[in-house]
């Protein structure tokens, strides 16, 4: 996978930053993900590759663009697979809240795993809890072991969590050990990117949250040196269904995060919408916008921040 590649689908995901940015307090999520999702479809096509969607908005016929198994990039360059989060949080968005984001995978051809739209269960830590974490083990015994890699206490640690009911036990138990806890409303794809960047303030992830999002993450950690793990949670028989349809025989398979996102040319980039964690979100001014990203690739490890100017009288209007 070229390096420049990498630099060009920062434009995809910076398209679908400006256009859903739009809509921050607005109260309409729809739209925010519908501008974005436009934006983002429109983009690609500026892009020399030649991408399927693994991940992406359902099955065809459900959405009329980045649908599973549609063929995104110029048709030029190299065949690979794409997972694509338009916006991660319109309601983020709508509500004008923290940590919205556009996001973007990319690996070779076979290597991003296709989850169904199902849950999963999913623990994600940074490179200093690398080897620390069992899933099948349990919240208690996970975060004492996370704890003695990373050589702290578990008071130290702040696990990221969901604020749902389904994650009412949990919590007690993650407080019930010591450990302090960061509850969000909605985001655990930037939640579980943040467990590996040292100044975000996450140590951990843990709880249920879509599978597709998950697969995401772990390219993201790929590429960051982080760790991750995830279970299925089906819900219906029909859910059952669609994991068995990914090529999953055992439903309560561990899955690692080689098995989500394998290969060495894995890359990841992100935009920030609203502010969060670690991105900055888009800022209008009169002509134009400024962006902040993250792009990372696996093979060599390398991490950018990007702050970019977008001049609107210069450049496409997304």
């Amino acid at each position: 996978m070229e390096r420049n590649l990498a630099l060009e689908v920062v434009r995809v995901t910076e398209a679908a930053a400006l256009s859903s940015a739009r809509w921050m307090g607005r109260g309409n999520d729809r739209l925010a993900e519908q501008t974005a999702l436009d934006a983002m479809r429109r983009a690609f096509d500026a892009v020399d590759f030649t991408g399927t969607v693994v991940i992406g908005r359902g099955e065809k016929g459900e959405t009329p663009t980045l649908f599973v198994g549609e063929q995104v990039g110029s048709g030029a360059g190299p065949e690979l697979d794409v997972a694509a989060e338009p916006l991660e949080g319109a309601s983020i968005v709508a509500q004008g809240r923290a940590n919205a984001l556009a996001a973007v995978a990319l690996a070779e051809k076979g290597c991003l795993f296709p989850a169904p739209e199902v849950y999963m269960e999913k623990i994600a830590v940074g490179p200093k809890a690398l080897g620390a974490i069992d899933i099948t083990a349990g919240p208690e015994a996970n975060l004492r072991s996370i704890a003695e890699t990373m050589k702290c206490y578990v008071e130290d640690l702040t696990v990221v969590i969901l604020d749902r009911p389904r994650h009412r036990d949990l919590i007690m138990t993650v407080q019930e050990v010591g450990a302090r806890i960061k509850l969000i409303q909605d985001g655990d794809l930037s939640a579980a990117i943040a467990t590996s960047l040292e100044d975000s303030g996450v140590d951990v992830l843990m709880g249920s949250g879509r599978a597709p999002e998950g697969v995401l993450a772990a390219a993201a950690l790929r590429c960051l040196g982080g760790d991750m793990q995830a279970q299925f949670k089906p819900a219906s028989d029909e859910d059952v269904e669609r994991i068995r349809q990914a090529g999953v025989k055992e439903i309560q398979e561990v899955l690692t995060i080689t098995d989500l996102a394998r290969g060495r040319e894995v890359m990841f980039t992100t935009t920030g919408v609203t502010d969060g964690d670690f991105l900055k979100g888009v800022r209008f001014f009169g002509g134009g916008a400024k962006t902040h990203s993250l792009l990372m690739r696996a093979k060599s490890g390398t991490v950018r921040f990007i702050d970019a100017i977008h001049r609107f009288d210069r450049n496409p209007i997304y």
